[in-house]
């Protein structure tokens, strides 16, 4: 069997972490097997429709490098991908099934549906349509009430129980009586979530359903669909719920609630693709650091667990530093400038554009610190600024006086103007040299040196960022910093 899977969003909004771990999965078993990975747009509830909703989750996928092999503006016989296009299609398949006696036109209007509902509600009896217009009586009665188009609705069985197979947890059985006779094509021509699903995923040959847990309950209904029909039904697989580090269900104070906004906040998409990847699916008990190819290689459902996973943000994080600190200078480099040069929240305008050269060397000394690529105009403006602004007392470390701290200052000033070699090597041994004679401890001196070139008191190994920062500038503020004194 070729493996068919499909990633189906509906364009009601940015693509959150659920959603795209759902595309992630999918598209690692394509890869996996050599299969099809199929990108289709589930856009039939129209009066949610988010304008530039597409995009953005095609733009979310290009992103993380989830490639699709049909989807979208795709030319090939299992098309279109886009439901709004395939109206007519389900149409057909839903007087199918009424002219086979396993679908019904329903009249009743929203307001009595709604009585129905809270009648039931407070008579603590399952809340689901009341099967009026299912014998002709009633539908005949419900016409005459209302004159506007019907929906179609499927015959349910009204008792028993029904046993579905998921890959993950194995059988599920539910009881049919508490299952309603669903809505398959509403008034307005559109299908319901559960028509257009079957009919599309057995059209475009699908052969694995790999989604969120939430949708589950949908499974008996689609299975006496996919029986209604004559079709086989796909694998089953489903996801297991995402939950906050609070156990609670996952939401955007958890973290960003769009996956595109985890761009923007500067991850890379690759540490957020192994993040994802672990969020249900593991290996063995250790391993949590995969390339993408070493995720293709090892990704089988067998390995998708049941439990919910746990969104940990910090997890994140720590996944992004280790990604960060695995790039070379020059691609971390190449990566910091956009951010370095954003008009918004980047460096002053008087800095740029950014010396690339310049950034490479800077690179290595704060690479172990960057956790995300939107902390970098904060953490490397002082490599640029032309004029440091701090407050003058941190020049004075903690057991020197404002004289002391001039004097530490003044012969740190001098031993820059006359230093012959500007390496790393050269200038820890002449200001340790200079600590020693001049009987000021070296914590105390290199302390003070620190706040006057960085305007920070912690920063990057004092002296490799005294040699990036070279001596022309290092002199200047040195004096800029006796000045403030």
């Amino acid at each position: 069997m070729t493996v068919r899977v499909r990633y189906a969003p509906s364009p009601t909004g940015d693509p959150h972490v659920g959603n795209i771990r759902s595309a992630l999965f999918n598209w690692l078993y394509a890869r996996h097997t050599g299969g099809t990975f199929i990108v289709r747009i589930e856009d039939t509830d129209q009066a949610r429709m988010v304008p530039g909703s597409v995009e953005t989750i095609l733009d979310a996928l290009r992103w993380l490098g989830l490639d699709w092999d049909e989807g979208p503006g795709s030319d090939t016989p299992h098309g279109p991908y886009v439901q709004s296009e395939r109206l007519d299609l389900y149409t057909e398949h839903a007087e199918r099934l009424i002219t086979e006696g396993k679908a019904y036109y329903c009249y009743c209007t929203p307001e009595r549906l709604d009585a129905v509902r809270k009648e039931r509600q407070k008579a603590r009896q399952p809340t689901g349509y009341d099967r009026r217009c299912r014998e002709p009586e009633g539908a005949e009665q419900a016409q005459e009430e209302n004159p506007n188009p019907p929906v179609v609705r499927f015959k349910m069985p009204v008792e028993g129980s029904l046993t579905v197979n998921d890959f993950v947890r194995g059988e599920v059985t539910f009881d049919v009586s508490l299952l309603d006779d669903f809505v398959l094509l509403k008034s307005d021509g559109y299908p319901t979530y559960h028509l257009a699903n079957v009919v599309d995923d057995h059209l475009m040959e699908i052969t694995h359903v790999m989604r969120a847990e939430e949708w589950l309950p949908s499974a008996p209904r689609h299975r006496l669909l996919y029986e209604a029909f004559g079709y086989e039904m796909p694998v089953l697989v489903h996801l297991p719920l995402i939950l906050g580090p609070d156990r609670s269900k996952l939401s955007k104070r958890h973290g960003a609630a769009s996956v595109l906004e985890f761009r923007d906040m500067g991850y890379l998409p690759d540490a957020l693709v192994n993040f994802l990847a672990l969020l249900g699916w593991s290996l063995d008990e250790t391993s949590e650091v995969f390339t993408k190819d070493e995720l293709v290689e090892h990704f089988t459902p067998e390995r998708i667990v049941a439990s919910p996973a746990v969104f940990n943000i910090e997890k994140l994080d720590w996944f992004n530093g280790l990604y960060i600190r695995g790039m070379s200078d020059d691609a971390l480099a190449d990566a910091l400038v956009p951010w370095l040069e954003d008009e918004e929240h980047g460096l002053p305008g008087n800095t740029l554009p950014v010396d690339r050269d310049y950034l490479a060397s800077i690179v290595p000394l704060e690479r172990e610190r960057l956790k995300r690529l939107s902390e970098a105009p904060e953490m490397l403006s002082f490599f640029f600024e032309e004029r440091l602004t701090y407050d003058a007392s941190l020049l004075v470390p903690k057991g020197l006086d404002a004289d002391g701290a001039r004097g530490a200052l003044e012969a740190a000033l001098a031993t820059a103007e006359g230093a012959d070699d500007w390496s790393v090597a050269a200038l820890e041994a002449s200001y340790r040299a200079l600590a020693e004679a001049s009987g000021i401890k070296t914590g105390q001196l290199f302390g003070a040196i620190r706040v006057a070139v960085t305007g920070r008191t912690a920063a990057p190994p004092l002296f490799d960022t005294l040699s990036v920062l070279g001596r022309e500038r290092c002199v200047s503020r040195l004096r800029a910093a006796l000045e403030a004194l």
